[in-house]
């Protein structure tokens, strides 16, 4: 059985949308997830899935800053991926950005190519702000970000960072929010992508973080619950946000996303298995009809 692998040249700018075309979003951006992962032979399929329909509204419903023509535009508001095993739905939210050719997904963790199976600076991708994968390592760095703009630089950034909830498992994820919370960074979004699977099985089983609420709050953090797959809530999450740093109200934000892995494929569906695990020709095609 063969399928031919496809990438359109479709792009999207960012704006304000409805909840259906956020989802017209969500589903190419899992297409594109399914395609590039059947090329690679390798690499993450569940989290990304479940993480589209959140990325979809972030990048392309007027929420941050960029411009991917310039991608060093000084001003720009940043994005770091801390679970950096989710990159291609990175990937894929910005190529239909414009930040590269669409065409370039074909090469995920392929040698020599961009697109690494963890994002890097050392391949000059644009729209990549920091080298991510070492779990912990990316919101540490994100805060720093947050910290610089708003104790040192004065300026009007804001900073979002996506971890999994596995990846809560990592003391310095904790120290970052206590630097966080201590620092009253209310130009940082600390998005959580709860799903609830790690590479092993439930995170309740393997080491629980609960309660997860209750946690940040002791941090100083102004927590937001919300279904990752309900694009009214997402919308009014990222605009709390906003409000937050736009009346400077002195805590970071934390918006815990319960999501499921593997969102769009039914074969997949919050089964923990499918962390790490890419798509056959016979899953891959199983799973683009069902995106149509």
């Amino acid at each position: 059985m063969n399928l031919n692998v496809e990438f359109s040249d479709l792009t999207f700018d960012n704006k304000k949308r409805t909840p259906q075309e956020f989802l017209e979003i969500a589903n190419q951006l899992r297409k594109d997830i399914i395609n590039s992962l059947l090329l690679a032979k390798s690499g993450h399929s569940g989290g990304p899935l479940g993480a589209s329909d959140f990325m979809s509204v972030l990048f392309f419903g007027g929420y941050m800053y960029y411009d991917s023509k310039n991608p060093n535009l000084p001003d720009r508001d940043r994005f770091v991926l801390s679970a950096g095993h989710m990159a291609p739905v990175l990937y894929s939210v910005l190529a239909r950005a414009g930040y590269f050719s669409t065409q370039e997904l074909s090469t995920l963790r392929k040698y020599g190519s961009r697109l690494q199976g963890h994002p890097g600076l050392d391949v000059g991708l644009p729209g990549i702000e920091t080298a991510s994968g070492s779990l912990g390592q990316g919101v540490s760095i994100a805060v720093g970000m947050a910290m610089s703009d708003k104790l040192i630089d004065k300026n009007n950034r804001k900073v979002f960072s996506l971890t999994g909830d596995g990846e809560l498992q990592e003391g310095t994820c904790w120290e970052a929010a206590m630097a966080a919370g201590s620092h009253k960074l209310d130009n940082l979004c600390w998005i959580v992508d709860n799903n609830d699977c790690q590479i092993d099985g439930r995170v309740k089983n393997v080491m629980s973080i609960y309660p997860l609420k209750e946690k940040f709050e002791s941090f100083n953090f102004d927590v937001i619950e919300i279904d990752g797959h309900n694009f009214l809530e997402i919308i009014n999450a990222l605009d709390k946000f906003n409000s937050n740093h736009t009346n400077n109200i002195q805590k970071p934000t934390c918006i815990i996303s319960k999501s499921y892995m593997g969102k769009g494929v039914s074969f997949m569906l919050d089964d923990y298995k499918w962390h790490g695990m890419p798509p056959n020709v016979e899953q891959a095609i199983k799973a683009l009809e069902e995106l149509k």
